[in-house]
């Protein structure tokens, strides 16, 4: 059965435009050579909630083995410790796969 690996994070202040460098050249490019693959992306642009997450996204792994050795790897790692550097109130969960939009 399909896993997902849901995220969410808020850019850094200051940050946006390097935020979206890295998204396009490294994060997307390299969770997809470690197996997981993207399968949905949200920029909140405005809400009056002041705990709506800036980014939302989603990643879909075959199985709950293959998602534990992703979230495992020394790659994840060094890749997530790079995302940090742009973004804060990060909060990750890993779900069965139901379809459509997940929370």
């Amino acid at each position: 059965m399909t896993v997902k690996l849901l995220m969410n994070w808020d850019i850094k202040p200051g940050r946006d435009q390097d935020y979206f460098e890295f998204v396009v050249r490294e994060w997307v490019p390299g969770i997809t050579r470690l197996g997981l693959q993207p399968t949905g992306a949200w920029l909140t642009v405005y809400s009056s909630r002041t705990d709506c997450p800036q980014i939302t996204t989603e990643g879909v792994a075959k199985d709950i083995d293959v998602m534990r050795s992703i979230l495992q790897s020394e790659d994840w790692v060094s890749l997530h410790a790079r995302l940090m550097e742009f973004v804060n109130n990060y909060q990750q969960k890993v779900v069965r796969t139901s379809g459509g939009f997940q929370m």
